[in-house]
């Protein structure tokens, strides 16, 4: 079975990474050839939402655009065509049309966010917004013979529309995301880790803790380690903080140098659907490599993992606070929870079981190609 899936964007892009790259070996081994086209590649992907250089970030979009076209014809050899959330991140859904009649194939639809939701590009304000097209998700859903969702609120929504939605959380390699060494973890020194790992859109989710954490650092040592916030130097008086870039090669190691992640989710900030479209991912990787994490309650965030013992829940300042100061003075309640963490993930987030139900909703979509090519 020949599977030709288009993203927007390259495998730095956690969508294209996990919702589609690390499938591609496990859906081999079931049967199924799955070749990724992403809309932008990765030199395009790391300047688009700097600002500045529009002309040259224009002309890259052009490029990819005509690239596209090549992708579009190569689908005259899918027996489905999958789509992760958009074939191109702005203009109507003319590819994915294209796609679908140049090959006779059946779509399937991958969402792992509320893309459906308009909002307010941080970067390109109301002309990002204008060129967005935000009307292309329920016409792609409308398309799809499956839409995979990435949590039961993206999936309620599909079904609203009248559409067959199969839930996938986005998941992990537990193989790769594992627990730091215990000898490692012996010879660390210092105050325990605060982490939190983002893009520059999510930052303003971390800033919106700032104050509790100025707070709880008049009381207890901790260091907040920021990464991918997209800026060269967060400053939080006060408090000790580390801010690097995002980096695809250090990502696991990121994630298990923390004590205790940091998960704040603001629905304020964005329209509540758009904030109940949210995955959970985060708290998966947390779990994953056995760090104790707190999280705002909200959408698939409150159904990940198992409160109290794998992490904490906190909304207001205070519930901030308290939470993590239960967390900081109390270094064997951090090792029960993130143990506990690491063997809730293994036994409901791992790949094979994902890419089980992946493998299915794709022959689900196949069945549909001989009833399209005699309608063609």
């Amino acid at each position: 079975m020949e599977v030709l899936a288009f993203a927007s964007y390259p495998v730095e892009a956690a969508a294209t990474r996990y919702r589609l790259e690390q499938f591609v070996g496990p859906l081999a081994e079931r049967g199924i050839r799955l070749r990724v086209r992403p809309f932008l590649d990765s030199r395009l992907f790391g300047s688009l939402y700097k600002r500045g250089e529009l002309p040259r970030k224009a002309l890259g979009v052009m490029g990819s655009a005509l690239r596209r076209v090549g992708d579009v014809l190569a689908a005259r050899g899918a027996d489905v065509i999958l789509v992760q959330r958009e074939a191109m991140m702005i203009g109507p859904p003319l590819f994915e049309w294209l796609a679908m009649r140049v090959g006779k194939c059946p779509l399937v639809l991958d969402l792992d966010d509320a893309t459906y939701v308009s909002y307010t590009s941080p970067t390109y304000g109301r002309l990002g917004s204008a060129l967005k097209w935000f009307s292309k998700t329920d016409d792609l859903i409308r398309w799809a013979q499956v839409v995979t969702c990435g949590n039961r609120s993206i999936a309620e929504y599909v079904e609203s529309k009248g559409s067959r939605a199969v839930i996938i959380p986005t998941v992990v390699d537990t193989e790769r995301f594992r627990p730091r060494a215990r000898l490692a973890d012996e010879g660390r020194k210092g105050p325990p880790v605060l982490g939190w790992i983002g893009t520059h859109s999510t930052f303003p989710y971390l800033e919106m803790i700032f104050p509790a954490l100025q707070e709880l650092a008049r009381t207890h040592s901790f260091r907040l380690k920021v990464i991918g916030a997209g800026r060269e130097r967060v400053r939080l008086p006060g408090v000790e903080v580390e801010s690097l870039s995002w980096n695809l090669a250090r990502e696991i190691e990121d994630f298990q140098s923390f004590d205790i992640g940091l998960y704040p989710i603001d629905a304020k900030l964005y329209a509540d659907q758009w904030a109940a479209g949210k995955s959970g991912f985060k708290a998966i990787q947390y779990m994953s490599v056995g760090v104790p994490y707190v999280v705002t309650p909200i959408a698939a965030c409150k159904e990940i993992g198992e409160p109290g013992r794998t992490h904490l829940f906190a909304q207001t300042d205070e519930e901030w606070r308290e939470a993590l100061k239960r967390l900081l003075a109390d270094a064997e309640l951090r090792r029960r929870m993130g143990e506990a963490g690491r063997q809730h993930a293994l036994a409901h987030y791992t790949v094979p079981v994902q890419a089980d139900k992946l493998a299915q909703a794709l022959r689900e979509a196949e069945k549909q190609v001989g009833k399209m090519k005699a309608e063609g």
